[in-house]
């Protein structure tokens, strides 16, 4: 049975009474296909764990881990619409678990709807406040619908309570920087180094922050430093570029270039 007919035949069961007998096998059947799928999952070979999480529904219809393991594979397959409905499954049959609302979430952020996915989130915090990942996610749902006022709100709070937390002050800096702020930006920038000097995107986002503010030989040297830390960056042709730039001709350097910060 191919996949997608596994999926017209999990569906029937689903929708079937729990007094059916349509599949007669027993809870060790299940476990086997349950455990089978999360390694599958777990190894990148998710259209193999598809087949296999939907054989373990068919034997545990009310497993919400097998709906959302399921919903994961979705996911990573680019099949947003399915992880959806199906993490949304998982959610009816466990709605305490704020994982399931986090991975639905950022299913819509994938989809580019970040006003849906503000409301997930806001149930997976409401569900557990100490998950930092998902109030960052949060803050950044609201950037992109256009509500930074709201965003700052919440790096702030994170900040205050967990100034550990440095991916919320990287992020509130790259905020910063989108609103022209560079000095104040910088400064963050510094903090955390002070606290973690690995953090690459620091490093990125002074030099960012001096070749705006046209200090070049500074954003140089942060550039530089940047590149020693992380040569295979996603920004390593931008960076040599403008390396380049100011190198040649500092004239050219005096351009604005609108730069955006990697967010993770």
């Amino acid at each position: 049975m191919d996949i997608n007919n596994q999926e017209k035949f999990v569906s029937a069961v689903i929708h079937e009474s729990k007094g059916s007998n349509i599949v007669n096998m027993t809870k060790e059947d299940f476990l086997k296909y349950a455990s089978r799928a999360d390694s599958l999952r777990m190894s990148g070979k998710y259209k193999e764990s598809v087949a296999c999480y939907l054989r373990s529904i068919m034997l545990e219809r009310d497993n919400y881990s097998s709906y959302f393991g399921l919903g994961q594979s979705y996911k990573f397959l680019n099949d947003y619409d399915k992880a959806i409905k199906t993490l949304e499954k998982s959610a009816e049959l466990n709605p305490n678990d704020y994982k399931i609302f986090y991975e639905i979430g950022i299913c819509y952020l994938l989809k580019a709807m970040p006003e849906k996915s503000i409301e997930y989130f806001k149930k997976a915090v409401m569900l557990d406040m100490t998950q930092l990942d998902v109030q960052l996610q949060l803050a950044l749902a609201h950037e992109l619908v256009g509500e930074k006022d709201m965003a700052m709100l919440i790096y702030d709070k994170m900040i205050e309570e967990n100034p550990e937390y440095l991916k919320a002050s990287s992020h509130k800096a790259a905020l910063l920087i989108c609103d022209g702020k560079y000095l104040e930006a910088s400064k963050i920038f510094f903090n955390i180094l002070k606290r973690n000097p690995d953090f690459h995107r620091a490093y990125f986002g002074i030099a960012v922050c001096f070749d705006n503010m046209k200090k070049y030989a500074e954003a140089r040297r942060y550039y530089s430093k940047f590149l020693k830390l992380k040569p295979n960056s996603s920004h390593a042709d931008y960076v040599l570029n403008r390396l380049s730039s100011i190198k040649n001709d500092n004239k050219s350097a005096l351009t604005k270039t609108g730069i955006q910060l990697v967010k993770v």
